[in-house]
């Protein structure tokens, strides 16, 4: 399993375990609850590093 962090919260979770996903410029993020979901759909560069 692959330790991902989610964007909103920042808490390290296993991308298997996530309770959602979403997809932004090509890239999968994984969330640990619903809320950091809805959190990240409403402004997704909020939560996105910039290259």
């Amino acid at each position: 399993m692959a330790q991902v962090q989610d964007p909103v919260c920042g808490m390290e979770i296993d991308s298997e375990d996530a309770v959602a996903s979403a997809e932004h410029e090509g890239v999968t993020y994984y969330f640990c609850s619903q809320d950091c979901k809805e959190a990240f759909d409403e402004d997704p560069e909020d939560y996105v590093e910039e290259d």
